[in-house]
């Protein structure tokens, strides 16, 4: 049969159930809005959270550790007695630093596989509030390579990174300690290491992690700064923070790092696994409830085209009288669920693409990223790709079974029953 004869009867049935036509499409057309909607908010969202953590996180961390040989002297004895007992094993007297680190930064930076390296150097103290010693801990860093490959600059909310740089003696204080402090931007504060020594540093910007307990507690120095706060030289690195071109090489150049460098190394998904679980649910849940919606959808377009099929009898019985072919009704039918999939799918791209920019322009303000002020939507074509297959799929397979039993009926049986 001719495919324009096809399709005007294939019209004609959707005009003669319009209102069924309507809803069923209204169906498809908000199934799919949602699914956009809701893909787009999610990986959005899970991006913004994953770069709490990939953007802070270095990929690989190497440091020195310091801790009790596993193989003591005592072990070593090999005297008649069958045993012996050692306990309260101390450390051995070594500071927790990195040995022949400029070797290694060098060795670090030449690396293809590395994007940036930045050092770091911890050091405890306690802040001076009058007469009250607050902890703390200063985290020595070089400000340019922070800023890049840490995105250090998004936390400070207040002063600029660089300065730690050009002002001598300067900090970046946490936002609660300085609260507590009330301290602000060009305010002096006062620092006693764990050596007893006391020292003065200006506030030249204030940082904000998000974590009230951090942001107690943690502050930010020049490397130069703690060094000196520790009275060491200007090799005294204790963390050599590395960021990898391809993150997913972390487990693997960690090992290989640590038995290089004779250091300790752990990387990104090894410190962040509990993390990492999370962003897959997450996903993985938004996709389910995505295919759920458009599945309810398919089941609406099937019932209706049931509905169609048990009230058109007499019609198919006439097509099939007059020449129409069991293939010729299938066909039909299959054309009128299509029919409702795109039109219905395609109105829905387009309110999944609206209502996705309407979420993008609502006010959002977390506490541990100050530079983002909206809700985060990832508009990603493959989230619209998925929606369009998957409403012609589910749609046609909704016509495709009513169609298949409308070719099926045999026109004598239903004219004579009449």
């Amino acid at each position: 049969m001719k495919l324009p004869l096809l399709y005007d009867v294939a019209l004609a049935l959707l005009r003669a159930r319009g209102r069924q036509t309507l809803v069923a499409a209204i169906g498809v057309t908000f199934s799919i809005t949602m699914f956009i909607a809701l893909l787009s908010f999610m990986s959005g969202l899970n991006q913004l959270l994953d770069g709490l953590v990939l953007n802070r996180t270095p990929h690989v961390r190497l440091y020195n550790e310091v801790k009790p040989d596993p193989q003591q002297p005592v072990d070593r004895f090999t005297g008649p007695g069958p045993h012996n007992f050692i306990r309260s094993i101390k450390p051995a007297d070594e500071l927790p630093r990195i040995h022949n680190v400029a070797a290694i930064l060098a060795a670090l930076r030449r690396d293809p596989r590395v994007r940036g390296v930045a050092p770091k150097t911890q050091a405890q103290v306690f802040y001076n509030v009058g007469t009250i010693d607050l902890t703390g801990t200063v985290s020595g860093i070089d400000p340019e390579p922070e800023t890049r490959l840490f995105a250090f600059g998004d936390y400070v909310v207040a002063g600029n990174p660089a300065s730690l740089q050009t002002v001598p003696n300067s900090i970046i204080l946490g936002k609660a300690a300085a609260d507590l402090m009330l301290v602000g931007v060009g305010d002096v504060v006062q620092l006693t290491t764990v050596k007893g020594n006391r020292v003065q540093l200006k506030v030249v910007g204030l940082f904000q992690s998000g974590l009230l307990e951090v942001d107690k507690v943690q502050s930010y120095t020049s490397l130069a700064t703690a060094q000196k706060l520790l009275g060491e030289a200007n090799n005294y690195i204790t963390d050599l923070q590395v960021k990898l071109h391809d993150f997913t090489l972390a487990p693997r150049l960690a090992k290989e790092y640590a038995q290089l460098y004779d250091v300790q190394a752990i990387d990104i998904q090894t410190a962040n696994a509990d993390f990492d679980t999370g962003s897959s649910i997450r996903t993985l849940i938004s996709y389910v409830v995505g295919v759920t919606l458009l599945t309810v959808a398919g089941f609406g377009i099937y019932n209706i085209l049931n509905m169609m099929i048990y009230e058109k009898m007499d019609t198919i019985a006439i097509l099939k009288a007059v020449g129409f072919a069991g293939a010729d009704v299938r066909r039909l039918f299959v054309a009128v669920a299509l029919a409702i999939g795109l039109s219905g799918g395609g109105v829905g791209l387009l309110c999944g693409l609206g209502l996705s920019a309407l979420i993008a322009q609502v006010p959002f303000h977390p506490a541990s990223l100050p530079t983002v002020h909206y809700y985060p939507v990832n508009s990603d074509p493959i989230f619209y790709g998925i929606g369009a297959v998957f409403s012609v799929v589910t749609t046609y397979l909704a016509g495709f079974f009513p169609a298949r039993k409308a070719s099926q009926i045999d026109p004598v049986v239903i004219i004579r029953g009449k």
